[in-house]
């Protein structure tokens, strides 16, 4: 993809690109080799090598280091927990981020369609394959629960606060403290926070991710119906908040918990069904990473990455 900086797209242009229609979106950046992958995960080490996890088997690894070329390697795992057979037999959704003086990975275990579910973590000195030692269960679901724990995010606040946030389906995103000397749900406060949902119509909303920019927290997610190919209709959402465990409102003033959200990302040409984000910020500007469906190759899942440039207050993908 264009590497170009922020800087060197006219703020007018950007703001004209606003989507208003599907013909404004942009098409992902140019990315080869190793690029059949969902729900994408990716971190920049301080070498300069890009890291990206993926849905599948032990957690699936792709690795690039100028962010247009990636090469498979061996799965984080070379031998699956075995607390995963609980719940399934491969991990989904993992998320990857350096804090602790570590490489954190959160990542799920569940069986599609069901609320029987964990959220597990690992922690790495590399953040490279066979590296990863796992810590077990985070936080969990049952089918009695009116939550679905997968899908996590780690966000660490400025004042060093840990938050957890996860969900998909069922009552929509929540959220917990997380105690950053374990990795797990901190004992001081264990409240579930509610950040993002449908109460009416379809209830389609998981993959949270957070970031904080210009003094907002920002909640990316993912709507409406992921892995029916070329038929998905996902699509990325975003909400601000003042505070980190919300409440989160859409450009419009609409509450994330009922209903709102504004566009970053919709199916548009070939590029069906985006989702399954995660947001990594890299030396030229903030990278939405995600997955979509390609109508020009049957609807095979395709890495997607954009640029985000935020001058109206709100994060818009070129």
């Amino acid at each position: 993809m264009k590497r170009t900086a922020l800087l060197a797209v006219p703020a007018a242009l950007l703001l004209a690109l606003v989507p208003g229609t599907a013909s404004a979106y942009p098409n992902p950046g140019t990315v080869t080799g190793s690029t059949v992958v969902h729900d994408p995960t990716m971190i920049r080490t301080s070498g300069g090598r890009y890291l990206l996890y993926a849905t599948g088997g032990g957690l699936g690894y792709r690795t690039s280091t100028d962010r247009i070329s990636f090469t498979a390697g061996a799965d984080a795992f070379t031998a699956k927990p075995a607390w995963w057979s609980s719940y399934a037999t491969e991990a989904w959704a993992p998320d990857i981020s350096y804090a602790g003086g570590k490489y954190l990975m959160y990542y799920a275990v569940s069986k599609f369609g069901e609320n029987t579910s964990a959220i597990g973590l690992a922690g790495s000195g590399t953040g490279l394959p066979g590296s990863w030692t796992d810590y077990g269960v985070v936080y969990t679901s049952t089918a009695a629960s009116d939550y679905n724990a997968i899908d996590p995010n780690l966000f660490v606040d400025d004042d060093g606060k840990w938050w957890l946030s996860f969900g998909s389906w069922w009552t929509g995103i929540k959220m917990i403290r997380i105690d950053p000397a374990t990795g797990k749900q901190y004992a001081g406060d264990t409240k579930r926070y509610s950040l993002a949902a449908r109460p009416t119509g379809s209830k389609a909303v998981e993959a949270p991710y957070i970031v904080k920019r210009n003094g907002y927290y920002y909640l990316f997610a993912s709507y409406d119906v992921c892995c029916q190919g070329t038929s998905s209709t996902y699509k990325v959402k975003v909400g601000r908040a003042t505070s980190v465990t919300g409440p989160y409102y859409d450009k419009n003033g609409v509450a994330m918990t009922n209903n709102g959200g504004t566009p970053v990302l919709e199916s548009h040409g070939n590029v069906i069904g985006p989702g399954g984000q995660s947001i990594t910020h890299d030396s030229d500007g903030d990278l939405i990473v995600y997955h979509y469906y390609d109508g020009n190759a049957n609807g095979t899942p395709k890495l997607g990455i954009n640029l985000l440039n935020w001058s109206s207050g709100w994060p818009v993908a070129y």
